[in-house]
């Protein structure tokens, strides 16, 4: 008999650890041969991760002492006092849940993330991305579904880059899209991209470096970009301004 079809239902409870043995082996073999759902399961264990770094501290508080003396002297209806506790988990993860939603405003934290990925990724020889650029069309409309906003891949062949292809990467206020390139020379550059809910202000190009590799990045209204390489700085930064120019063209 063939194993029941792999369904989201499946995914989110083996990222949960609710499946058997036997259902989980034919989980991890349905993830062998689709990496994008290994992407989506990697995305929402750090939601998951998220979560509990935000609610754990507030849930594993102890009851202060004047509240547990107050319980103990009256003693309440068991629905009513239960009651108050739900109410006052739901403000407390209400106003936490609030000051999530707020709008990014450390561009910085997301430069950080698309330095560490492009050391992670372009060190691959094998796998350096989920989706290769005989691909393009699909990448591309993939990766601005998982956003929620249109994204576009710069063409960089007069300065030497070439497509390679793309992923998506789990950041910590959201999904990131990452577009990798390659000179003939083995080089790789790597623009990543986020999205955000509300317009953020927008910034010039900023620079971080790390060991050697840089990277250029700037905020433009709801979009964030980083362009990412070991490449000499001043290389970097007129790729950069030809990346923001092919997305922002001057109009007539």
């Amino acid at each position: 008999m063939s194993a029941s079809p792999i369904t989201e239902i499946d995914l989110h409870a083996y990222v949960d650890g609710q499946l058997d043995a036997a259902r989980r082996a034919e989980v991890e073999a349905y993830l062998a041969a689709h990496p994008e759902a290994v992407a989506e399961v990697h995305a929402w264990r750090t939601q998951n991760q998220l979560l509990h770094d935000v609610f754990d501290p507030v849930l594993n508080e102890p009851v202060p002492l004047r509240f547990s003396a107050a319980l103990q002297r009256k003693r309440w209806p068991q629905g009513l006092v239960a009651g108050f506790a739900w109410l006052s988990c739901g403000l407390v993860a209400g106003w936490l849940a609030h000051g999530m939603m707020q709008p990014i405003e450390q561009p910085r934290a997301f430069a950080r993330e698309a330095l560490a990925a492009h050391v992670l990724y372009s060190a691959e020889q094998r796998h350096p991305v989920e989706v290769p650029a005989q691909q393009e069309a699909h990448l591309v409309a993939w990766l601005s579904k998982r956003l929620s906003a249109p994204i576009h891949a710069p063409n960089l062949r007069e300065q030497g880059f070439s497509l390679l292809g793309g992923r998506l990467l789990p950041g910590k206020d959201g999904p990131l899209a990452q577009l990798m390139y390659e000179s003939d020379t083995g080089e790789r550059l790597t623009l990543t991209v986020r999205h955000a809910v509300q317009p953020q202000p927008e910034t010039g190009f900023k620079v971080m470096e790390q060991g050697g590799t840089r990277a250029f990045y700037w905020i433009d209204s709801d979009y964030g970009y980083a362009l990412s390489g070991g490449i000499d700085k001043r290389r970097l930064l007129d790729i950069a301004r030809v990346v923001y120019l092919q997305l922002h063209p001057v109009q007539n």
